[in-house]
């Protein structure tokens, strides 16, 4: 999952940033309204948590700018303003949910999980795919009953996969969805990430779940099949 993080307190901006991806998001940060608008056109995120008073372009001028373009991502507004007024504005113009300052790191997580699932109700806590199961929330992978081991990325990439098994998605897709914008996409790091991720769920396994399509992308089968 992929996040886009506006918030010019770079205390506040840094604390956020390092529990989303410690919680395995890939998070894109800036500090001003026109950097914002510019990555939230041409990047496809799964939430955007926008403060209201940043630079540039502030947040209520975002919000009303992306919701006039169509952009139906989730939107979770952070801001000092307290007064109901100011929710109502902020909620009447477009925000998913809405986060007074001070706020826990711990209650902004779970206001994040709760527009994810809301993004997508049919979004699953466990998916399958033959004898793989992955339990989303716990962070928990088996592959006939014994449990593997991921890393942060593996584990995205897998969760990424699952949700679009049966489909071929390509690399610049697997880029977009589970690295952030910092990431070289002309480096191998996705190829060396699914050929750890490979090993672990298909192991040396005659049937395989995750399949190469030579020149488009991977695959991920809903049931194992011979290569």
């Amino acid at each position: 999952m992929r996040i886009l993080l506006i918030e010019d307190d770079s205390v506040i901006s840094s604390a956020v940033e390092e529990a989303l991806v410690l919680t395995h998001y890939a998070v894109d940060a800036v500090a001003d309204g026109d950097s914002a608008h510019e990555l939230a056109m041409v990047n496809p995120y799964d939430v955007i948590i926008l403060d209201w008073g940043i630079p540039g372009r502030d947040g209520i001028d975002l919000l009303r700018s992306w919701r006039a373009e169509g952009v139906s991502t989730p939107i979770l507004m952070l801001t000092g303003r307290t007064d109901v007024e100011d929710r109502v504005d902020g909620l009447d113009s477009g925000a998913d949910d809405y986060l007074t300052k001070p706020f826990s790191v711990a209650e902004l997580l779970a206001r994040v999980r709760s527009l994810l699932r809301r993004r997508e109700k049919s979004l699953q806590v466990e998916l399958v795919a033959g004898d793989l199961v992955m339990d989303a929330a716990a962070r928990e992978v088996t592959v006939d009953g014994r449990a593997i081991a991921l890393s942060p990325k593996e584990f995205a990439l897998l969760e990424y996969l699952l949700r679009h098994q049966g489909e071929v998605v390509s690399r610049a897709e697997i880029s977009d969805h589970v690295w952030d914008d910092a990431f070289d996409s002309m480096s191998n790091v996705i190829d060396v990430t699914v050929h750890r991720l490979r090993r672990k769920i298909d192991g040396d396994r005659a049937a395989l779940l995750l399949h190469t399509v030579k020149g488009a992308g991977y695959i991920l089968k809903p049931e194992r099949q011979r290569a």
